[in-house]
């Protein structure tokens, strides 16, 4: 089999991967189905796993030597809550990590009750129509102006409450996913399960190679990324440490999707100079396409393990994301070098 095959089936399979993923619903705390598909996988290919208490996932790969590189990344999603019942039967909202409302309005979700029923929704302003309200366009579009509309028959309060919705009830968006035959891959939550296909993209290399790489490796998919706590927790036996994430895209940044970015720091603090420098001095011999770049609006799983007093070096690479947050778009390009960069990292 050639190598061009044999690369183009593996991008496939990693966008087979992302496209399942980003169909389940994964908000931040409400994991269980995605980890659990991730796990799935990792043992289809001889992999041990085993659950945090906090619901994360991590994948062991022995390797030759006792030292351990740690990589991660992350399963959970954006999404919301439901915080009250209006009188009407519309359905208040609390976010679950950050964005913008603009970029969820008119969005399309499912309400996830405790009991394990789901309901199809629509979130709107206030003011959802021009042909009625004054002001319809000029409304801030803020949390307290937002509201869920559920497909029901629905007068009142007591409507939605019949139907067992309450308040705690998990909100998911839509992630309305699609590939382009020219590599583009469109959808909600390429952040971050575009990374997560990667890693299951390189745990398939490794299986089907047999290659027992130099150091173990212990993969987390962490599913609290979103509100800053995703891995504040990674075994203490994990020297190194790489979190793997969406590169940003925009105003003087470097980034592209086409690209696997090096992030040398966020807006927390520098990354580890020497692991971000061997990412570098790797990406120019093996001649992967990648930049260097500064994420000015940003924390990734590596930062919560240091906050969260983990004794490590830490690194952060991700494919290029445009438009994270809101209607993302990656490349295939893009998800292929963040994976050679990775395998050539492990091979060091």
């Amino acid at each position: 089999m050639g190598k061009l095959h044999k690369e183009t089936m593996m991008t496939d399979y990693i966008i087979k991967k992302i496209e399942d993923l980003v169909k389940i619903p994964s908000p931040s705390g409400f994991t269980k189905e995605a980890i659990e598909y991730v796990a799935k996988e990792a043992e289809i290919f001889g992999y041990q796993t085993e659950y945090t208490h906090k619901g994360g996932l991590i994948i062991t790969v022995p390797g030759q030597e006792d030292d351990v590189l740690g990589l991660s990344a992350h399963v959970d999603t954006l999404g919301a809550m439901v915080r009250s019942i209006t009188n009407e039967g519309m359905l208040k909202l609390t976010q679950v990590g950050s964005m913008t409302m603009e970029s969820i309005e008119g969005a399309y979700c499912k309400i996830h009750t405790r009991d394990g029923k789901v309901y199809d929704g629509t979130i709107l302003s206030k003011s959802p129509s021009v042909h009625s309200y004054d002001d319809a366009k000029e409304l801030s579009r803020v949390e307290r102006n937002m509201e869920v509309r559920v497909d029901e028959v629905i007068k009142s309060k007591e409507d939605v409450m019949d139907l067992g919705i309450e308040a705690g009830d998990y909100i998911s968006y839509d992630p309305q996913f699609s590939y382009i035959e020219s590599g583009f891959l469109k959808s909600r939550h390429l952040d971050d399960k575009a990374s997560v296909g990667i890693l299951l993209g390189l745990l398939k290399e490794l299986s089907s190679n047999h290659t027992i790489p130099k150091r173990t490796i212990k993969i987390l998919i962490s599913n609290y990324e979103e509100v800053g706590i995703g891995a504040s927790y990674i075994p203490e036996d994990i020297h190194e440490f790489i979190a793997v994430d969406m590169g940003v895209i925009g105003d003087d940044l470097m980034g592209s999707e086409y690209k696997v970015s090096i992030c040398a720091k966020d807006s927390g603090a520098p990354y580890d100079y020497d692991m971000t420098t061997k990412l570098v001095q790797i990406g120019k011999k093996e001649k992967i396409d990648y930049v260097v770049d500064i994420f000015p609006h940003y924390g990734s799983d590596a930062t919560a393990a240091l906050r969260g007093g983990n004794d490590i070096k830490a690194a952060l690479i991700g494919p290029g994301i445009h438009a994270s947050h809101g209607m993302e778009r990656a490349h295939v390009k893009g998800l292929e070098n963040t994976l050679n960069l990775l395998l050539a990292y492990i091979k060091e």
